[in-house]
C-alpha cells in the first residue's frame, strides 16, 4: 500500500491544463493551512509589536533565499536537466552534483556572514522598532536565517521532479511547510515564545525538503558533495540565472522597502500589509503559480525542440486561462473583501479596526491580481528561451516606480491630507488610524500593472497574434466579473437583513451567499457569451479528471 501511494504522488503529470489543475488544488489546500496559520496568528497577536516582529524577521534571510537560491531555481535550471536527461543519466548526474556543490557552499557561507551582520543590518533597515523591538527581530531573524538553507535545497530538488514532470511532490511540500509553522504557532510558541515561531519555521522548510527527497532518490539523481567544480557549467548557469536572481532580487528589495516604511507608520502596520499580501497570494498561487508552473516545463521542450509557433501558442493558451480566472476572483475579493478577512481572521486579539484596514488594503491588491499573474508566465516564457534580460529590464523599472510612489505618496499625504481622505473614503476607513498603510498595496499594484503592459507589449511585437485571442478572453471575462460583482454586491445589502452580522458564522454566510449567487451569475454569462475558456475548464474536469477512462490507464501503471 505505502508503495502504490508514493508511486502515485511520483508519477508523472502530462498537459497543459490537468498539471495546472493539478497544481492549483494543491495549491488550494496549501493556502487553505496558510488561512489557518494566519488566523491563529490574528487571534493569538493582533495587528501588533509581536507580529509586526515575526513579519519583520523574515526579510533578510528572504532576501538570500531570492538572492541565492534562485541561482538555481526551478525556472534556471529545468530546461539544463531537460537538456542533460535527454542525451544521458551521466551527463544529468555530473550536472546536478557541480551545481549542488557549488550553490549549498555558497548559500551557506552567505548565510553566516547575514548572522554575525544582523546586528548591523536590522537597524539600519527597521529604523521604526525601538530597543526592545529590535533585540528580538535580531534573535528571531538569526533562527530564521537556517530556512534558506533548507528552502534552497528543496527548490535544487524541486527542479529535478519539475523536469521530470512529476507535480504531485513539488504540489505537496508548501502544504508540510505551513503546517511546520501552524506546529511554531500551537507548540512552540507555548514554550519557548517568540522563538518558537522561528523554530516552526525551521520545522516548516525541513518537511518542505524531505518529502522531495524519495523522488529524487527513486530517480536516481540525488546530488553528491564534490569540491570539484564544472565552471563551465557554472558560468553557463550564472550566465542565464544571474539577470532573473537580480529581477527576483529586485522584488524582494522592493518588499524589503514596503516593510521598513511600514515600521514608521506605527505599531500594526507591518501586520497589516503582510496579512493582505498573504490574503492577495491565495488566488496568485492557486491560478498564476499553478499555470506557469504547469506550462513552464513543456515550454522548455518546445523552444528546445524549436517549435516557435507551439510554444507561442502553449504561452496563449495559458495567459487565456490565467485571465479567466484571475479575473472574477479579483472581483470577488474587492466586493467581498470585508467579509473575506472578518471570516479568516476576525477572532481574538484581531479586532474590527484591523478587519477594515486589512480589508482596504487587500481591495487594493486585488486591482492588480491579473497583472500578477500574467507576469508569472510572461516571465517564465522568456526563461524557457534563456532570455532573462528583458524581464529583468522592466522588472527594474516598476520596481522604481512602486518605491518612488510609495515614498512620494507618503510624502504627498502629509503634505495634502485631503488626497489621503480621498483613498480612506473611497474604501471606508476614513474613521480609522493608520490608514497609510494603505499607500503600500496602491503603490505595488500600480507597479504590477505597469510591468505587465510593458511585457505584453513587447511579446506583442515579438508575436503579432498574442492581443487576439487574449483580448477575446478578457472581454468575455471582464463582462461576466462585472456582473458577477455586481449581482454579488446587490446579495450582500439583502443578506445583511438577514443573517446576524455581530457574529462570525452571520458575515460568513452573507458573503458565501452572495458570491454563490454573483459566481452563478458570472458563468451565466460566460455561457451565453460561449466562453472557449469555460467549455475548455468543462471538458478537462468532466473527461480527464472526473471521468474514470481517463484516469483507469494511470492508475493500472501503478
Amino acid at each position: 500500500m505505502v508503495k502504490k501511494i508514493f508511486n502515485f504522488i511520483n508519477r508523472e503529470v502530462s498537459g497543459l491544463h490537468e498539471a495546472a489543475y493539478l497544481l492549483g488544488f494543491f495549491a488550494f489546500l496549501s493556502q487553505l493551512l496558510a488561512l489557518v496559520r494566519d488566523r491563529l496568528f490574528a487571534h493569538q497577536f493582533g495587528a501588533g509589536a509581536t507580529l509586526d516582529i515575526y513579519y519583520a524577521a523574515f526579510r533578510i534571510p528572504d532576501l538570500i533565499f531570492i538572492s541565492v537560491a534562485s541561482l538555481v531555481s526551478v525556472s534556471v535550471l529545468v530546461p539544463f536537466v531537460i537538456e542533460k536527461l535527454s542525451i544521458s543519466k551521466d551527463e544529468t548526474r555530473r550536472l546536478i552534483d557541480g551545481l549542488f556543490s557549488f550553490f549549498f557552499i555558497l548559500i551557506v557561507v552567505v548565510s553566516l556572514f547575514a548572522f554575525f551582520l544582523m546586528p548591523v543590518l536590522a537597524p539600519i533597515i527597521f529604523s521604526g522598532f525601538d530597543g526592545t523591538m529590535m533585540e528580538a527581530l535580531i534573535s528571531l531573524s538569526r533562527i530564521i536565517l537556517v530556512s534558506p538553507i533548507l528552502l534552497g535545497i528543496s527548490n535544487f530538488f524541486g527542479s529535478i521532479t519539475q523536469a521530470s514532470k512529476r507535480f504531485f511532490v513539488y504540489a505537496i511540500s508548501p502544504l508540510l511547510y505551513n503546517f511546520g509553522i501552524i506546529a511554531g504557532i500551537l507548540w512552540f510558541y507555548p514554550n519557548f515564545g517568540i522563538t518558537g515561531l522561528g523554530l516552526g519555521v525551521i520545522l516548516g522548510a525541513l518537511l518542505h525538503l524531505l518529502i522531495q527527497v524519495p523522488a529524487v532518490v527513486a530517480d536516481g539523481l540525488f546530488p553528491r558533495l564534490s569540491f570539484s567544480f564544472d565552471w563551465d557549467v557554472i558560468v553557463r548557469v550564472s550566465s542565464i540565472s544571474i539577470p532573473r536572481t537580480i529581477t527576483l532580487g529586485l522584488s524582494q528589495l522592493t518588499i524589503i522597502w514596503f516593510v521598513a516604511l511600514a515600521s514608521r507608520m506605527g505599531e500594526g502596520a507591518i501586520s497589516i500589509f503582510n496579512f493582505s499580501w498573504n490574503l492577495q497570494s491565495v488566488p496568485l498561487s492557486i491560478v498564476g503559480v499553478s499555470y506557469s508552473l504547469a506550462a513552464f516545463p513543456t515550454l522548455s521542450k518546445l523552444f528546445s525542440e524549436g517549435k516557435r509557433d507551439l510554444f507561442i501558442g502553449h504561452i496563449i493558451s495559458a495567459a487565456r486561462h490565467v485571465v479567466f480566472w484571475s479575473l472574477p476572483i479579483a472581483v470577488l475579493f474587492i466586493v467581498l473583501r470585508a467579509q473575506i478577512v472578518r471570516t479568516i481572521l476576525g477572532s481574538g486579539a484581531f479586532d474590527w479596526a484591523d478587519t477594515r484596514l486589512t480589508a482596504a488594503a487587500l481591495a487594493l491588491f486585488a486591482v492588480s491580481a491579473v497583472a500578477q499573474g500574467l507576469i508569472l508566465l510572461f516571465v517564465r516564457g522568456y526563461y524557457a528561451e534563456g532570455k532573462t534580460g528583458r524581464p529583468l529590464v522592466l522588472s527594474l523599472i516598476s520596481s522604481i516606480v512602486a518605491v518612488v510612489l510609495a515614498w512620494g505618496l507618503v510624502r504627498l499625504i502629509t503634505l495634502v491630507p485631503v488626497f489621503g481622505y480621498f483613498i480612506e473614503s473611497l474604501l471606508r476607513v476614513a474613521d480609522l488610524s493608520g490608514t497609510l498603510v494603505l499607500v503600500l498595496p496602491l503603490a505595488y499594484s500600480v507597479s504590477m500593472i505597469l510591468n505587465v503592459w510593458l511585457l505584453w507589449y513587447f511579446y506583442e511585437g515579438d508575436v503579432k497574434s498574442f492581443a487576439g485571442p487574449l483580448g477575446n478572453t478578457l472581454f468575455s471575462s471582464f463582462s461576466s466579473s462585472v456582473i458577477m460583482g455586481a449581482v454579488a454586491y446587490g446579495g450582500l445589502n439583502i443578506f445583511s437583513q438577514i443573517f446576524d452580522l455581530d457574529t462570525v458564522l452571520g458575515v460568513f454566510l452573507q458573503g458565501l451567499v452572495s458570491g454563490l449567487i454573483g459566481i452563478v451569475a458570472g458563468v451565466l454569462v460566460l455561457y451565453l457569451l460561449k466562453s472557449n475558456e469555460l467549455s475548455t475548464v468543462w471538458r478537462t474536469l468532466h473527461h480527464k479528471i472526473w471521468g474514470v477512462k481517463a484516469i483507469a490507464p494511470e492508475l493500472r501503471e501503478l
